[in-house]
């Protein structure tokens, strides 16, 4: 009996240790690299585009610049992939990216078939329609009959065919592989309406010859919740991921900003104490320095600043913060507390 309950012991250590080994081979991986991969959306304005020199920006961009930052101090020390709905998963199955952040819905099929895991929401989201002023519509429920424009293998087409068998209405369907083949589409007269997430409607009316010409229709159709994935089974890159959007959150709460960020680690307040680093070793606990959260704010920013400058009001788009305010505020945007 002695030599059985010690035969489990043994295994179960060795498991426990596999474990541990697995679970810091992607941080492991990036630092020996020198560099982060992130998968990437091939060009959606607000949330991940690169500009003619291949320098990027976006929502989703400084998620990724925020989680170098924190490793590495330094925000620069990033690859982007871009990578189409359809290529998006198998390049975070097989390795080719560290993270995927390329505004991707959370869903239960998603997170338990794919042998990934979704470690939170940057960005609350839903589907709606955008169609011409012309077409004399300002509901979709009056979009009986019309063809739409959607793109292949993604929530939104999914939510189109329940949407419009649930209020008992026809539509065509005009499915298309890429997204910019699908706006474009739609932009040429091959379809009455456009469906996507209601944040690529506005960035993608920006691309019409003229946007004035275009209206996004006031019905949110479904809960897209959006945000980064990683590898099922590596749970401390799992962490590390998910504490980067925390602490940009925490940081916004607590008035933490990438001006101030200095003097607050001055400050007497123990949740700022704690989440800068000069109490407690958090980092230590994932992998990271102390000051891992520091660096996200003081290279990238709070989540208001990264908010703001690329989808809200300092931006284009000029989104309200909505569902994406902080808790405290109305919002869903809610980070456990750093203690």
């Amino acid at each position: 009996m002695k030599r059985m309950i010690a035969t489990i012991a043994i295994g179960l250590a060795a498991s426990l240790s596999a474990t541990a080994a697995s679970a810091q081979a992607t941080l492991n991986n990036v630092k020996q690299k020198g560099f982060l991969t992130c998968g990437s959306n091939t060009g959606l304005a607000g949330f991940g585009v690169p500009d003619a020199q291949g320098n990027w920006t976006g929502l989703d961009v400084d998620l990724c610049r925020a989680i170098a930052a924190a490793i590495f101090n330094d925000p620069t020390k990033v690859r982007f992939i871009p990578l189409s709905a359809k290529d998006r998963f198998t390049a975070l199955q097989s390795g080719e990216v560290d993270v995927l952040v390329r505004n991707t819905t959370w869903t239960m099929s998603r997170d338990t078939q794919l042998g990934l895991d979704f470690t939170g929401v940057n960005y609350y989201d839903g589907q709606g329609f955008m169609v011409r002023k012309k077409l004399g519509v300002s509901s979709a429920k009056e979009l009986n009959g019309a063809s739409v424009c959607t793109q292949q293998g993604t929530t939104t087409e999914l939510n189109l065919a329940d949407y419009f068998r649930a209020n008992n209405m026809k539509y065509e369907v005009v499915a298309f592989v890429g997204a910019d083949e699908t706006f474009d589409a739609y932009n040429a007269g091959r379809c009455d309406a456009f469906t996507t997430d209601a944040s690529g409607l506005y960035a993608t009316r920006l691309k019409a010859a003229s946007p004035e010409e275009h209206i996004v229709l006031p019905e949110i159709i479904s809960k897209e919740p959006l945000g980064p994935s990683v590898r099922h089974g590596d749970n401390q890159w799992g962490d590390i991921v998910r504490w980067t959007h925390y602490a940009m959150l925490n940081a916004e709460e607590l008035g933490v900003t990438k001006a101030n960020v200095d003097q607050m680690t001055k400050n007497d307040n123990p949740e700022i104490k704690r989440l800068l680093g000069s109490e407690g070793k958090f980092g230590e606990a994932i992998g990271l320095t102390n000051d891992w959260a520091l660096r996200i704010v003081k290279h990238v920013g709070n989540y208001a600043e990264i908010f703001e400058k690329n989808v809200g009001s300092g931006s284009q788009l000029k989104i309200q913060r909505g569902q994406n305010a902080l808790w405290t505020k109305g919002g869903l945007q809610y980070a456990p507390p750093v203690r």
